[in-house]
């Protein structure tokens, strides 16, 4: 790795990092940390609205960006937007895969197209963006992958659709892109929130209660933030986790090693 100045810790000024789900929650705050590091922004996603959100964002940073509304499950949209993108900033360097979708239910009463809207999003979308921006990254010999999953991948979360198994295949696809792409300079790891309060999720904490109840079963006895998990996505993008390949942060502030705590252990309360 290069001797970077020490204004550039992280090597990623002049990089063009590519964030899916830009429009808001973990991509917008991943989007905005990028171009604090100087990097050049692509934001994809479908929410226009939310897009606009994060192009006055970055504005206000003075960053060099673009914003292109895409379907991520959708190859001639991903394919458009590569293009887009690469006209404005040139060859993608760093993909942060953030985009995903909830759908909660049962699996005995789970339809299948139910099932397949969450795949589709979650992890064919991942593949499709992995495997158009790649090519760019190939093509120069070097690049970096982030994928968001989720410590609903390891930890089996009942009645969330498909939502789990999404996440399960996140952290497999993401090693294998590892070890296949690994020898053309290009990295691939994830980074995996624990709760975190997302639009996706505000739901959930609107509820009255819930932040507390949540909070008290994390170590660190709070809920995480969108930059929490940015400042994770940051490092594995850099060019400081350059020997990091195949591998998953959980950033769960410690909830995901708590199993034992639930286990009754009388005189050790």
């Amino acid at each position: 790795m290069a001797e970077q100045k020490s204004s550039d810790w992280l090597g990623l000024s002049g990089r063009v990092c590519v964030v899916t789900g830009g429009g808001g929650g973990i991509g917008r705050a991943t989007a905005l940390s990028l171009a604090q590091a100087g990097a050049r922004v692509a934001a994809i996603d479908l929410d226009e609205g939310g897009l606009e959100v994060t192009r006055a964002e970055l504005g206000k940073l003075g960053a060099d960006n673009v914003i292109a509304r895409c379907d991520t499950s959708d190859v001639a949209s991903v394919t458009a937007a590569s293009a887009t993108i690469e006209k404005s900033l040139g060859p993608c360097d760093v993909l942060v895969n953030t985009a995903a979708v909830l759908r909660p239910g049962a699996l005995d009463t789970l339809t299948l197209a139910e099932w397949n809207a969450v795949l589709s999003v979650n992890l064919t979308g991942y593949f499709l963006c992995a495997q158009v921006f790649g090519r760019q990254m190939r093509a120069h010999g070097r690049g970096s992958l982030v994928h968001v999953s989720s410590i609903a991948g390891s930890n089996a979360q009942g009645q969330s659709g498909a939502y789990s198994v999404s996440k399960a295949g996140v952290i497999m696809l993401s090693r294998q892109l590892a070890n296949e792409w690994g020898p053309h300079g290009i990295r691939s790891n994830v980074v995996s929130p624990g709760m975190v309060i997302t639009p996706m999720s505000q739901a959930f904490y609107d509820t009255p209660g819930v932040t507390e109840r949540r909070s008290a079963v994390v170590p660190l006895r709070r809920v995480g933030m969108p930059q929490d998990m940015a400042d994770a996505i940051l490092f594995l993008a850099s060019d400081r986790a350059s020997y990091v390949n195949g591998d998953e942060i959980m950033v769960d502030g410690g909830y995901a090693n708590m199993l034992m705590n639930l286990v009754p252990r009388p005189g050790f309360e």
